[in-house]
């Protein structure tokens, strides 16, 4: 039996930030995918491990089936759990604000307003390009933002790369595969330090699979 769960999609972004970092601390897990078109996490067997009905959820079963939702809870959770010697996690509580500090920003910040924009361009019946815009320029405003915090450090929280800087690769990629950026060469640090990721080989390893599942 394998350690952990992962309740997941094929192509959402959130259950595969997740994947990255089992992948990135080398644990033991399974994919479960949902169905979101037929509504499988909805279902009462999703929903009595998560009642919000959204993926990723994930069981570890190391710990007598623990259950948590909510992707940078997940990753919080398993940093704090399983990086004992805090390889991809702040090691002092003044490091581990930092880093909880861009983990909110991830997951306030960049994840919503990305994801709004990918809903408004392929997804909604209707083309609403005031929406379209807004979400744009929000992308392009998160961008400019680690921009200049990248151009000051290399890694987010200073001195290594953390969960912190992993939580931000899933939807990067959308922001670039849909040319969601003005102007690429307005942000080379931002490239620079996604380049650095995609080529880590767990990280490599997670986002192949990711393509190989949307190929289904």
């Amino acid at each position: 039996m394998v350690d952990f769960t992962l309740y997941s999609h094929d192509a959402g972004p959130n259950p595969w930030k997740v994947a990255i970092v089992l992948e990135c601390l080398g644990l033991d897990y399974q994919h479960i995918y949902m169905d979101l078109k037929k509504g499988e996490h909805k279902g009462p067997e999703h929903t009595k491990l998560n009642p919000n009905g959204r993926v990723p959820t994930l069981v570890d079963h190391k710990n007598n089936d623990f259950t948590i939702w909510e992707s940078c809870a997940i990753i919080t959770y398993l940093a704090d759990k399983y990086d004992t010697e805090r390889k991809l996690s702040a090691a002092t509580p003044e490091d581990k604000f930092i880093e909880l500090q861009y983990l909110f920003f991830q997951a306030s910040g960049q994840g919503p307003y990305f994801g709004q924009f990918a809903w408004f361009t392929f997804f909604h019946p209707e083309k609403i390009t005031s929406a379209q815009e807004r979400y744009k320029d929000e992308i392009n405003r998160v961008w400019s933002v680690l921009e200049d915090i990248l151009s000051k450090k290399e890694w987010l929280g200073g001195s290594k790369c953390t969960v912190a800087d992993l939580s931000f690769i899933t939807w990067n990629e959308i922001a670039i595969n849909t040319k969601a950026i003005d102007d690429p060469e307005k942000y080379p640090k931002v490239f620079e330090w996604h380049k650095k990721m995609v080529e880590m080989p767990p990280v490599k390893k997670a986002l192949e699979e990711k393509a190989g599942r949307q190929k289904h």
